[in-house]
C-alpha cells in the first residue's frame, strides 16, 4: 500500500509540472504587441536573467561549502547530497517561474490593451500560475523520489539535508532579490515621482528598467525560492516526527504511513490547486479579487474534504484531520486578517492616505501603528491552531496544521506571483506609451496583487511558526533534550541571542537596501543633470548602468545576512551546547514571527495607501499628499520586501541548521 502512495506523489507532482509546461506554452502563444513594447520587455528580460546568473553563481560557493561540511563534518554524505538537491530545486523553482512572469509581463500588458481586464488577468494569473505549479511540483517530486529511492530509517534520518539546501537558497534569493529590487524601486520613486514630478514608470527615468527587472528577480524568483522552502519545510517536520506519532498512536498505524500521510496530503493538495486554478475566472468591469479568491476557496474545500477521507483511512483517527484543518482555517484567516490591514477597501490604509494630508512624517507614523496594530489576531490565530493541533494529535499535529496551511500552496503562489506580472504590465504599457485605459486595468491588478502578495508573505509567516515549532521538537529529539528550563542562565542567554537575531537581520538588509538606494538616487540624479535631453525626450537614460548598480549591490550586499542564519547556530550550539541553542530558537521563533507581520504588513499598507491617493482620493497624483504617500511607500518597500519575508526564512533555516548538525553539539558539549 506505501509504495502506491508513493507512486501516486511522484505522479501527483509530475502532472503539476506538465500542467505548467502546458500554461507557459499557452502564454508564449498570446500576441506581445507591437514593437516598443517587445523591446521594452527585452530589456526586462535581459536584465532579470543577468542578475540571477550572476547570483547563482554566488550561491554555488555556499552550496559547495555546505555540502563539504555536512559531509565532512557529519560523515553523511547522503545529507549532503541531499543537501545539494533540495538546494537546486530550490534555485530551479525560481528560475522557472521568472522566465514565464518575465514573458507574461508584455502579454499581459497587450491583453489589456485588446481585450480588457478579463484577459489581461487570464494572462497575468496563468503567468503566477506556472511558478505555484513548478514550486510545489519540484518540491514534492524531489521529497517523493527521495521517499521512493531510500529506506524509512534514512529518510527519517537525512531528509532534513533537502530542507536545508532549499532554506539555505530561499534565503539568499529572497535577501538578493528584494535588495535588487528595493534598491531600484526607492530610487525610482524619490528621483522621478517626488523631484522630477514624472509618472512611475514613465521611460524617462533611468532607473525605470532596473525597477521592473527587481519585480522579477525578488517578487518572483525570490518569493519562488521562499515557498519552496516552506512548502518542502512543512512537509519535513512532519516526516521527521513520523516516529512519534507512531509510538503514540498505540500502533494504530506504523512509521513508514505517518511519514508518507503528509506527502499523501500535499498530492492532494496539488490537483485542488489544478482545479482551483482553473475556476480562477475574471469579468469585465469586476473585482479581481473576488476571482482569485474564488479559486483559493475551491482549493481549500478540497483539501478539507480529502483531510478527513486520508485521516481515517491511513491513520485511523479523524483527529489529524482536525489539526490540518486548523492549519488550514489559520492559514485563510491571516490572508483575510492581513487584506483587511493591506488593502485599500479597509480603513487603515484609507487612515494612512488621510494621514498623508499632513506630511509624510505622520503616514509614518500611521503606517508603523497599523503593522504593530496588524500583529495582535495572527499570534492569536497561530495560537490557536497550535492548540487545537496539539489537543488533537500532539506534536506530529503541530507539523500537519504547517502542512495543512501550505497544502494549497500552488494556488497561493499564483496568487501571488500574478502581481510582480501586473505590475511589470503596467510599467510596459506605461514605457510604451499604450492609452490611458491600459494603465488604469494594471493598476486595478496591481492594487489587488499588492493585497495577494502581502496575504502570500502572511501564509509563509504562520506557516514558519508551525514549522520551527515541528522543527523544534525534531532538534530536541535528536539532542536528546527531554526539556529546556528557563531557569538555567544558560538557556535566557539563548533566548536572548536569540530574540535579538531578527532584529540584526533586519538591520542589515533595511542598510543594505538603503546604501544600494543611495548609490540609485545620485545615479539618476546625475543623469537628470548631465544630459538635459531626457526630461526633453530627445535622449535616452542609460538604462544598464542603474541595472548594474542595483545588481552589484545585491550581490555584495545579501552574504552577511544570508550567513547569519547559518552561523549563529553553529557558533551557538559548538560555544554554549545544545539547551542554549534551545533558548536561540525559541527567542529567534517568538521576535521573529512578530516583527516579520509587522514589517511586511506595514509595507503593504503603505503602498496601498498611495495608490488610494492616486485613485484620485486626498488630491490625487502629484498633490502633497501623494508625495507624502510616496516617502511613506519607500519606507516599506524594504519592510515588505526584503526584510520581512526574508525572516521567516531565517527562523526556519536556523532551526534546520540546528537539526542537521545537533550530533555535532552533542558530541562537543559546549565549550562553556
Amino acid at each position: 500500500m506505501s509504495s502506491i502512495f508513493a507512486i501516486a506523489v511522484v505522479a501527483a507532482a509530475i502532472i503539476a509540472l506538465v500542467f505548467a509546461y502546458g500554461l507557459s506554452s499557452w502564454i508564449g502563444k498570446v500576441d506581445e504587441g507591437n514593437d516598443r513594447m517587445r523591446e521594452i520587455a527585452g530589456y526586462i528580460r535581459e536584465g532579470a536573467m543577468a542578475f540571477l546568473r550572476r547570483e547563482y553563481k554566488t550561491m554555488v560557493i555556499v552550496i559547495v561549502v555546505l555540502f563539504v561540511l555536512i559531509g565532512v563534518g557529519l560523515n553523511n554524505w547522503i545529507t549532503a547530497g541531499l543537501y545539494v538537491v533540495g538546494a537546486l530545486l530550490s534555485v530551479l523553482a525560481g528560475y522557472c517561474g521568472m522566465r514565464v512572469a518575465t514573458k507574461g509581463n508584455v502579454r499581459t500588458a497587450q491583453a489589456a490593451y485588446e481585450s480588457g481586464m478579463s484577459k489581461a488577468l487570464k494572462v497575468a494569473f496563468r503567468s503566477g500560475a506556472v511558478m505555484g505549479l513548478c514550486v510545489t511540483g519540484l518540491g514534492l517530486l524531489g521529497l517523493g523520489v527521495v521517499f521512493v529511492a531510500l529506506d524509512l530509517a534514512t529518510v527519517v534520518q537525512c531528509v532534513t539535508g533537502f530542507g536545508l539546501g532549499a532554506s539555505s537558497m530561499a534565503l539568499f534569493g529572497r535577501v538578493g532579490g528584494g535588495i535588487y529590487t528595493k534598491a531600484a524601486d526607492v530610487g525610482a520613486d524619490l528621483v522621478g515621482k517626488v523631484e522630477a514630478g514624472i509618472p512611475e514608470d514613465d521611460p524617462r527615468n533611468p532607473a525605470v528598467i532596473a525597477d521592473n527587472v527587481g519585480d522579477n528577480v525578488g517578487d518572483v524568483a525570490g518569493m519562488g525560492s521562499d515557498l519552496f522552502e516552506s512548502y518542502v519545510g512543512s512537509i519535513i517536520s512532519a516526516i521527521t516526527l513520523a516516529a512519534v506519532a507512531a509510538v503514540n498512536s498505540g500502533g494504530a498505524f506504523n512509521e513508514a504511513t505517518a511519514a508518507l500521510f503528509p506527502l499523501v496530503l500535499s498530492a492532494i493538495g496539488i490537483i485542488a490547486s489544478l482545479i482551483g486554478i482553473m475556476g480562477v475566472r475574471g469579468k469585465e468591469g469586476g473585482n479581481p479579487a473576488q476571482a482569485l479568491n474564488m479559486g483559493t476557496y475551491i482549493s481549500g474545500i478540497i483539501v478539507i474534504i480529502a483531510s478527513f477521507v486520508l485521516s481515517k483511512t491511513m491513520l485511523g483517527s479523524m483527529n489529524y484531520a482536525i489539526a490540518i484543518i486548523a492549519g488550514l482555517i489559520v492559514g485563510i484567516a491571516i490572508g483575510k486578517i492581513t487584506e483587511v490591514y493591506t488593502s485599500g477597501d479597509y480603513k487603515h490604509v484609507k487612515k494612512i492616505a488621510e494621514q498623508s494630508q499632513t506630511g509624510a512624517a505622520t503616514t509614518i507614523i500611521s503606517g508603523l501603528g497599523v503593522g504593530m496594530l496588524s500583529t495582535v489576531w495572527p499570534v492569536i490565530f497561530i495560537c490557536i491552531g497550535i492548540f487545537a493541533a496539539y489537543r488533537f494529535a500532539g506534536v506530529y499535529g503541530i507539523a500537519l496544521a504547517a502542512v495543512g496551511m501550505l497544502s494549497t500552496t500552488g494556488m497561493t503562489v499564483a496568487v501571488d506571483a500574478y502581481g510582480p506580472v501586473s505590475d511589470n504590465a503596467g510599467g510596459i504599457a506605461e514605457m510604451s506609451e499604450l492609452p490611458h485605459e491600459v494603465r488604469n486595468i494594471t493598476d486595478k491588478l496591481d492594487s489587488v496583487g499588492n493585497t495577494t502578495a502581502a496575504i502570500g508573505k502572511g501564509f509563509a509567516i504562520g506557516s514558519a511558526a508551525l514549522t520551527a515549532l515541528a522543527l523544534f521538537v525534531s532538534y530536541a529529539t535528536v539532542a536528546d533534550l527531554s526539556g529546556i528550563s528557563l531557569l538555567e542562565p544558560i538557556v535566557i542567554v539563548g533566548v536572548f541571542i536569540g530574540a535579538m537575531l531578527p532584529f540584526l537581520f533586519s538591520a542589515l538588509t533595511m542598510n543594505s537596501v538603503g546604501k544600494a538606494a543611495n548609490d540609485m538616487i545620485e545615479e539618476v540624479r546625475r543623469q537628470f543633470r548631465e544630459d538635459k535631453g531626457i526630461m526633453e525626450g530627445t535622449s535616452k537614460p542609460d538604462y544598464a548602468r542603474c541595472v548594474d548598480i542595483s545588481t552589484k549591490a545585491a550581490l555584495k550586499e545579501m552574504v552577511a545576512p544570508g550567513l547569519i542564519a547559518i552561523v549563529a547556530p553553529l557558533a551557538v550550539g559548538i560555544v554554549l551546547g545544545a539547551e542554549a541553542l534551545g533558548g536561540m530558537l525559541g527567542g529567534a521563533l517568538s521576535s521573529g514571527v512578530l516583527l516579520a507581520i509587522m514589517m511586511a504588513n506595514a509595507g503593504g499598507a503603505w503602498d496601498n495607501a498611495k495608490k488610494y491617493i492616486e485613485e484620485g482620493h486626498f488630491g490625487g497624483k502629484g498633490s502633497e499628499p501623494h508625495k507624502a504617500a510616496v516617502v511613506g511607500d519607500t519606507v516599506g518597500d524594504p519592510f515588505k520586501d526584503t526584510s520581512g519575508p526574508s525572516i521567516n526564512i531565517l527562523i526556519k533555516l536556523m532551526t534546520i541548521v540546528a537539526v542537521v548538525f545537533a550530533p555535532l553539539f552533542v558530541a562537543i558539549g559546549g565549550l562553556i
